[in-house]
């Protein structure tokens, strides 16, 4: 997937009426989806049957916009908000020279959620589906 097919995917949400602007991701203020999930160690564990596995079982999450980028582990890319609501957010991100995807977060509460996510990493497709659940400090 190209940076132009992620903007036709952005675009395409947008004409649906998922949302009425694009957002950055640093733009959202402390009530987002994102900033009530809790830091620390969270388990990954597959759910469903569709794609290749996500990248790690455990991740340290210092910054909950990791989640939003698992495959891309602590690339520096840009990320902005496709569509929120009160529980779920999506997020279209970019990891210049290595990838980018789309993902959306469901939260079930602080300390679990569930991750959908699809992309390309290292020139190659990736989808997956994950229980994360925050299980202690790192």
């Amino acid at each position: 997937m190209t940076t132009r097919n992620i903007k036709l995917v952005v675009a395409g949400f947008l004409s649906l009426g998922a949302g009425s602007a694009v957002q950055s991701v640093a733009a959202q203020d402390g009530g987002s989806v994102l900033q009530t999930l809790e830091r620390g160690l969270w388990q990954l564990r597959a759910v469903g049957s569709g794609g290749s596995a996500a990248a790690a079982s455990e991740l340290c999450v210092a910054d909950p916009r990791m989640l939003a980028q698992i495959q891309h582990g602590t690339a520096n890319c840009t990320h902005q908000i496709v569509e929120s609501t009160g529980n779920s957010v999506t997020i279209s991100y970019v990891c210049k020279g290595a990838g980018q995807g789309l993902t959306t977060i469901r939260k079930e509460s602080g300390r679990l959620a569930l991750i959908k996510s699809q992309g390309i990493r290292n020139n190659s497709p990736f989808s997956f589906s994950v229980e994360a659940r925050r299980s202690g400090g790192c």
